[in-house]
């Protein structure tokens, strides 16, 4: 039988939201739907946005493609104007089961996000082709970064019920998944609009509390300026949150994290880690780092540049400055283009060589490594693990490893 497609670009929320609507597709019977979920993070992610939406209609000229997601909800005539196109579904919309239908007249449905006050709870059973399951624990960002146009694509912070997400999860390990993701645009923002004001550590304790079949669990993103006690007690209490901590660091100068209206300061990004490591020897750092933002000089670049060795990061993701029109950070003076693309190669080279460093101290440890497909995985660390004898996907195997090349370990399946 055919079942719809779905090609998710961006982050993981999108990745579950992927999901949903290709379950609407499925149940309004538009079988031969192809589902694109935008992104809108960079000017980069928009146009592969659109080189996608381009390229699926030349290889599929019978289908009914769907444009959605961030970067349609932000400009949605753009899309509604492309031939390649037959709906286009801001990110309220293509998250309700009615705009899949296929007697609906109203085939562009993009509403005020900024107006939406509760999160659409969905129960998700699985995900084509994955062995990690994602979970929707939130939307949208109640702060206002001067580079990010995000909030005016998701709207404000909307929390989901703890109840909720712990039937979502049984129903996910139920299904066979070990390893679940917690997702959203600001998880460490969870909470502040429900009663009682629940934060991420409190759930993260509940949900593993009342949820014992789980045996993984991983936070996707955390913002240090919302790290509280409960959060700290959770990663030195419960072994199944996995040791492997993403930050939304941004930057590693002080000045140029204030333009930025960050809330942190580079001292508390140092220090998170810091207690992360007292209370979890082994854990290991991720960031998100933004190269070339407005004003920033050749010093500024240098303090983030050396913020990989002083906070001991290895999983980076660079992100060169893209301007997003509307934003505060539009209106500042420029970096210029070659200078931008130098700093992010350079943060780039430095953090494959932490992280060519960290694989290869792990030569003769054994891991825990959930299995992908076949004879690949990702150990608790989220490092790629190269297994050297295949197996059925979605299993947790103990794993020595063998050898470690730049960005994989090699290991060895332990009886």
């Amino acid at each position: 039988m055919k079942e719809p497609r779905v090609v998710s670009l961006g982050c993981r929320l999108n990745t579950y939201e992927g999901e949903v609507m290709r379950a609407h597709a499925r149940d309004a019977g538009l079988d031969d739907a192809i589902i694109v979920n935008t992104c809108a993070v960079t000017k980069e992610a928009e146009r592969q946005g659109l080189q996608t939406l381009r390229r699926l209609r030349r290889e599929n000229p019978a289908a009914h493609i769907v444009a959605a997601g961030c970067a349609v909800q932000l400009d949605p005539a753009r899309y509604a104007a492309m031939p390649e196109v037959n709906r286009v579904l801001g990110n309220e919309h293509k998250m309700k089961a009615e705009s899949f239908l296929p007697q609906t007249n109203d085939t562009v449905r993009v509403s005020d996000i900024m107006t939406v006050r509760e999160t659409a709870e969905h129960l998700v059973e699985g995900f084509d082709g994955r062995s990690r399951a994602f979970v929707q624990v939130q939307q949208g960002c109640d702060h206002r970064c001067t580079f990010c146009i995000i909030p005016f694509a998701r709207g404000n912070n909307r929390s989901v019920p703890v109840g909720r997400i712990v039937e979502e999860v049984r129903g996910l390990v139920a299904a066979g998944y070990k390893e679940v993701v917690l997702t959203g645009v600001d998880i460490t923002g969870y909470g502040s609009d429900l009663p009682g004001t629940p934060s991420l550590g409190q759930m993260t304790r509940r949900l593993l509390a009342l949820v014992p079949e789980l045996p993984r669990l991983r936070l996707s993103s955390i913002d240090p300026a919302e790290a509280d006690e409960d959060l700290f007690r959770v990663i030195a209490d419960e072994p199944r949150l996995m040791p492997h901590f993403h930050i939304s660091a941004q930057a590693g100068d002080d000045m140029v994290l204030k333009r930025m209206k960050r809330r942190h300061a580079r001292a508390d990004i140092i220090s998170f880690c810091e207690r992360v490591r007292a209370l979890r020897p082994g854990a290991v750092f991720g960031a998100d780092l933004i190269a070339g933002f407005p004003t920033e000089d050749d010093d500024m670049a240098e303090s983030s540049y050396r913020l990989i060795d002083d906070a001991g990061l290895t999983h980076l993701h660079v992100f060169p400055y893209s301007i997003r029109p509307g934003t505060p950070a539009a209106k500042m003076p420029q970096v210029a283009a070659g200078a931008i693309k130098a700093r992010a190669a350079r943060l780039r080279e430095k953090g494959k060589a932490a992280m060519a460093a960290w694989l290869g101290s792990r030569v003769g440890t054994t891991l825990s490594v959930l299995r992908e497909a076949g004879d690949t995985g990702h150990c608790e660390h989220y490092a790629h693990v190269r297994l050297a004898s295949p197996g059925p996907a979605g299993e947790i195997i103990a794993a020595r490893v063998i050898s470690a090349s730049p960005d994989t370990l090699t290991a060895e399946v332990l009886q």
